[in-house]
């Protein structure tokens, strides 16, 4: 079957292949949306937190998404890295009601930035769980994570909720148009 994809995306037929690496702080709800991405007989019922990293692969609007979910605790955060080269992307997910860690997304979100292997690279910003309330919004969160000062790429942030799906595929639309023009 392999061989048959590969046929196919020689002749300009089959899906693109897209590298897209899925980081944010421990318990932002990363594995969640992923599952949810996920075409429904593959996903699990049981989240768990990831240690390391885990790889996934769907499709979604004619791209192979090939994703690297990535540990957001803080003895792994510093794995980011080795991925930065491979990823064409970034999804950088964002727990809205967990104000106290904030200042950590922001310092880890500059650093990814300012990584020469990430320049350019569009970053999709999930603002997730939605569903709780008293939950900072979308704008909320742009202007803690100063937003409007990254001018060097696309971007953009999306309320999601990990859990319903709300929200997810307005994002990986967004997402798919900025990896198709590649």
């Amino acid at each position: 079957m392999g061989l048959f994809k590969s046929l196919l995306r020689l002749m300009g037929l089959g899906n693109k292949e897209v590298k897209v690496l899925t980081v944010g702080l421990d318990n932002s709800g990363k594995s969640t949306i992923l599952a949810q991405l996920k075409p429904k007989k593959a996903t699990t019922e049981q989240i768990v937190p990831t240690v390391g990293f885990k790889v996934e692969s769907f499709s979604k609007q004619n791209l192979a998404f090939t994703v690297f979910d990535m540990s957001g605790a803080g003895r792994y955060r510093n794995l980011w890295e080795k991925y930065y080269a491979d990823a064409q992307a970034v999804v950088f997910v964002i727990d809205c009601s967990d104000k106290l860690r904030m200042c950590v997304v922001r310092e880890e979100m500059q650093a990814l930035l300012e990584h020469p292997e990430m320049a350019g690279k569009p970053i999709l910003f999930f603002a997730n769980k939605m569903d709780i309330s008293g939950v900072m919004t979308p704008v909320e969160v742009g202007e803690i994570l100063q937003l409007d000062a990254v001018k060097d790429r696309p971007w953009t942030i999306t309320a999601s909720n990990g859990r319903t799906g709300e929200g997810l595929s307005d994002g990986v639309a967004w997402l798919a148009e900025h990896l198709s023009r590649k």
